[in-house]
């Protein structure tokens, strides 16, 4: 499968909430088939850098630029238009809803039909309804996902809707997919099957990602390079054998030098 363009780069990034610096002066550059990792201690501005990549956050300054596209003045549902998906450390899923309907609203940013069209059902319509479910059932098999399907999310294991929104976040095909902890809470074998997929999706669609997550058995298995943040400041960052015996790093999680590449 052909590579999608995928091309990152946070220039100098700073966001402060009042007199708190969340992030100061963090550079990371992603390129096109990555799988990079973000790892650090518990505060120490992970998910606040996934946020201001993904819009949900401004940051205060700084810039950040994706396929030569400046995002400042984009919002998040023009950023998932441009090709960033995201999923999130607390599950954002309707439970009411069954899993295939949750899937088919990320199908919306790619229709090309309005409502007045939609509601006559029209034959382009139509048409273009079964190519979204084909794609989606191309997620669903991948995702082996089919025996819950038709299931409301909010019935299934939390494994289990961990895996059903990484199928959403699939669904808007984005060219760069951001994980927040998608392995927290999970059993051994959920974490196994998750691995696979991640695994899988970089290696044979040609995913682009970006990971943050706490399971550092996980993360020096799967990941190309990772960063280190602690305290909203850049540590370190290279590849996982480096990243596992660099002293600093050992230091701000253990405070003692200990091999990380055990630790979970």
């Amino acid at each position: 499968m052909d590579q999608v363009r995928a091309e990152l780069e946070v220039c100098d990034l700073c966001l402060n909430f009042g007199g708190i610096k969340a992030i100061s002066n963090v550079d990371l550059h992603v390129e096109t088939g990555e799988l990079i990792a973000v790892i650090g201690p518990n505060g120490a501005g992970k998910t606040s850098l996934l946020n201001c990549i993904t819009g949900y956050y401004k940051p205060s300054s700084g810039r950040i630029i994706f396929n030569g596209v400046d995002l400042g003045n984009y919002s998040t549902h023009e950023l998932t238009k441009l090709g960033i998906g995201r999923t999130f450390q607390n599950i954002e899923l309707f439970p009411g809803m069954s899993v295939l309907d949750n899937m088919l609203l990320a199908r919306h940013i790619h229709c090309r039909y309005n409502f007045g069209l939609a509601s006559l059902f029209w034959p382009s319509v139509k048409k273009e309804e079964v190519r979204h479910r084909l794609i989606l059932e191309e997620i669903i098999d991948f995702l082996e996902i089919q025996h819950v399907r038709k299931e409301l999310v909010g019935s299934l294991p939390y494994g289990m809707r961990k895996r059903v929104e990484l199928g959403r976040a699939l669904a808007l095909e984005p060219k760069l997919l951001v994980l927040d902890e998608p392995f927290a809470g999970m059993t051994l074998e959920e974490k196994e099957d998750m691995v696979r997929f991640l695994m899988e999706l970089n290696e044979a669609w040609g995913q682009t990602m970006i990971l943050v997550e706490h399971d550092m058995s996980i993360i020096m298995s799967i990941s190309q390079r990772i960063m280190v943040l602690n305290f909203g400041e850049k540590l370190a960052e290279g590849l996982p054998e480096d990243i596992q015996i660099h002293p600093e790093v050992i230091k701000a999680y253990l405070g003692e030098t200990t091999d990380l590449s055990l630790d979970a």
